[in-house]
């Protein structure tokens, strides 16, 4: 299990003021054992302390497989810290990184997963792409757009 984390301040932002609410979008996923499939994504973002956290909840789901992932999410100055949940497999840890630039750089860890991430955000567009070799999901890239409010 590699969950998919969309963690995404835009360029000349330093907090998460910027993504409070919703947006959707659709991808491809690699499974470990299969061909890219076809997956579609839903991300709340719930922003606190003056833009400093964001509490999110994404939705993704292909024909094969359905993933639902929390995440409480810091930030302090560029360092990004915080702990993520996935509740279909029941699979949970860390979340480390930086954000410079308007690019995330960030990492999730638990007992049995390591991915990695690459994430942008451009005014109501966001897209992020995770490398997890080895896990059931090994790589995913998805384009986000903000829901009209």
């Amino acid at each position: 299990m590699t969950a998919v984390v969309a963690i995404t301040p835009a360029c000349a932002q330093q907090g998460f003021n910027h993504l409070a609410g919703t947006w959707s979008g659709a991808g491809s996923m690699k499974p470990k054992d299969g061909p890219h499939e076809r997956v579609r994504c839903k991300v709340d973002y719930a922003v606190k302390n003056e833009g400093q956290s964001v509490k999110m909840n994404v939705r993704c789901a292909s024909d094969a497989y359905k993933m639902e992932l929390s995440a409480n999410i810091e930030q302090r100055g560029s360092e990004l810290s915080g702990n993520w949940f996935e509740s279909q497999y029941r699979q949970g840890g860390k979340i480390s990184g930086q954000n410079v630039d308007g690019l995330i750089d960030a990492k999730i860890e638990s007992d049995t997963i390591t991915a990695l991430l690459a994430v942008r955000t451009k005014g109501s567009r966001q897209s992020f792409t995770m490398e997890s070799p080895g896990a059931w999901v090994s790589q995913v890239s998805i384009d986000l757009l903000r829901d009209a409010r």
